[in-house]
């Protein structure tokens, strides 16, 4: 049988997971929007020199939204690279992502589940899962082993099972992020590597 925490634990868990997200969120929100493109330039400079990237067919990226690090100008790149360049659509009926080819970040994308920008029914292009050599995470928090805090919907956590072995978990996030301890369940996947706009932490 798989552990399970005690109620009481798991409740204070939930709690302590509740308070980072809105602590940080509104921090990185204080970031103008001068700074967040300053930042994710560097952050995007620091993608593009890794070996995984550089190597990478396919590569899903989150749709950036809000305060988060800047994923468009990541996006365009990586299609004039002559890459695959996937985004999620999320279906929230059974929170489950469905990656789509992106062809034109202005043409393809829309407002979706959360107004978060995802591709539209007439221009979405599902792809299967196991083509990805790069899946590209979002996060309020992380840790430097690799602890993940989402946004607590669980989309990420189950589209890692679809995912072929060995496929790195990378993702970007502004210094500010970068938390001491991430709260973890047994279950949950640390990401591989994080970068931010002043390291690459593997």
């Amino acid at each position: 049988m798989p552990f399970i925490l005690p109620g009481p634990i798991r409740n204070r868990m939930k709690q302590k997971k509740r308070e980072l997200r809105k602590k940080i969120i509104t921090s990185r929100g204080r970031l103008s929007a001068e700074e967040i493109a300053e930042k994710s330039g560097l952050i995007a400079e620091k993608l593009y020199s890794l070996s995984a990237y550089e190597n990478a067919k396919a590569v899903m990226f989150f749709i950036s939204f809000g305060s988060e690090v800047d994923t468009r100008p990541m996006v365009e790149e990586t299609i004039k690279r002559g890459k695959l360049a996937l985004a999620p659509k999320a279906t929230p009926d059974t929170r489950e992502l469905i990656p789509s080819l992106i062809v034109d970040w202005e043409r393809d994308l829309v407002p979706g589940a959360y107004n978060i920008p995802e591709p539209s029914p007439e221009t979405l292009r599902p792809r299967d899962p196991t083509i990805i050599d790069l899946l590209i995470v979002p996060g309020v928090g992380f840790d430097t082993e690799g602890g993940r805090l989402g946004y607590g919907g669980g989309y990420y956590d189950r589209f890692f099972e679809r995912l072929k072995p060995g496929v790195p978990l990378v993702a970007l996030a502004f210094e500010m992020q970068i938390l001491p301890d991430i709260p973890r369940d047994r279950w949950d996947r640390p990401v591989d590597v994080i970068i931010t706009e002043k390291r690459i932490i593997t």
